[in-house]
């Protein structure tokens, strides 16, 4: 047995949020060896971005960039910081976050809980030249009067310290954001964000990735995918969690799932799933995706690859496996590729 199935009952035996500041401590421990180099037989290129690897963390784990080397070292090819927004905010009152077990499953109501944008930006400036694909997702305060103005001093004040950077419109636990993936909207919000990053970096801005809803309509899909094309985003990140619930004999059956905010982990799998191939139809494959939601195998990773992801991401399965996770997938996808008789992470993408 690993020695995260050991440590497992005592973590599960602590509130979620609990646990998870635990990780993080525990993670801050670890020495910070040089990242992965983009150079092994699962590299592969997106968005102009080395990736060592295509397996990521998902933002929300590491919220206020405290880790990022951590996560690196643990053989994640690149990791996702964030939703850091311009001011601190504490988020929604607590209880926010629970484990449903039997479902191997996580529901969130965090709010954009983060220390804002002064406290990371810090942090992020002085581990930048240990290099490492480091994404920022960037998010907008509950009590903004112009959630817009927001992203675009969040693209001025992360640009510099990013690889990308990632436009979080799809968290369900902030009322009214993902209003911001309306046509319009969506447009001006782009727009200032491009500006603002431009505007920081002289000219050159990292690429912007996009985050969209599993919950949107075909028409929405084709909108969002006409404006991420126009807009030439490096990539569009499907999906953040759902507010949709399984029903049927995939009904939830853990004591919390009665719970509000976004779900994820296994039950949000097949909707991801689904999403992903609805965005690759939309965009014809014209621009990059990343699949999220429900991954927590290899097998899992390699379907959402061979469906159109370039990149995929986790979180909720670390919960459940560990930190050893990312080098067990990793472990994996070469046998899948020799299975399947490709010969790259490029070359499998969209074979399904």
């Amino acid at each position: 047995m690993s020695f995260f199935g050991l440590i497992r009952p005592a973590l599960f035996a602590l509130d979620p949020e609990t646990a998870h500041g635990f990780a993080l401590r525990a993670l801050k421990l670890l020495p910070a060896g040089a990242p992965p180099a983009p150079d092994g037989p699962l590299a592969t290129t997106v968005a102009g971005i080395a990736f060592p690897n295509p397996l990521g963390m998902a933002a929300g784990f590491d919220k206020d960039g405290e880790v990022p080397d951590a996560l690196l070292g643990l053989g994640f090819g690149f990791a996702e910081v964030g939703s850091i927004t311009p001011l601190p905010q504490a988020g929604n009152p607590r209880p926010r976050l629970f484990r449903l077990t039997q479902d191997r499953a996580v529901i969130n109501r965090m709010g954009f809980n983060n220390h804002g944008a002064a406290e990371a930006a810090a942090r992020l400036a002085a581990r930048k030249a240990r290099g490492g694909v480091v994404g920022i997702n960037l998010g907008a305060n509950k009590d903004s009067p112009d959630r817009i103005a927001d992203y675009a001093v969040m693209a001025r004040a992360m640009a510099p310290l990013a690889t990308y950077l990632a436009v979080n419109v799809s968290s369900p636990n902030t009322p009214g954001l993902r209003a911001l993936q309306d046509e319009g909207a969506l447009r001006e919000l782009l727009r200032a964000v491009e500006d603002g990053a431009s505007e920081a970096t002289k000219g050159k801005p990292p690429p912007i990735f996009l985050k969209v809803a599993p919950d949107l309509e075909p028409a929405d899909i084709d909108a969002i995918a006409r404006i991420a094309i126009e807009a030439r985003l490096g990539a569009l990140i499907v999906s953040n969690t759902t507010i949709s619930r399984p029903q049927g004999s995939l009904a939830l059956a853990s004591r919390d799932a009665g719970e509000t905010g976004g779900l994820s982990g296994a039950p949000l799998r097949d909707l991801a799933q689904q999403r992903l191939r609805d965005f690759r139809k939309a965009t014809g494959g014209a621009i990059p995706l990343v699949g999220v939601g429900g991954i927590a195998t290899a097998e899992d990773a390699w379907q959402r690859i061979r469906a159109g992801a370039s990149l995929v991401q986790l979180y909720s399965a670390m919960v459940y496996e560990g930190p050893g996770i990312a080098k067990s997938i990793l472990r994996g996808l070469p046998k899948l590729m020799r299975r399947d008789g490709l010969g790259s992470i490029a070359e499998a993408v969209g074979t399904l």
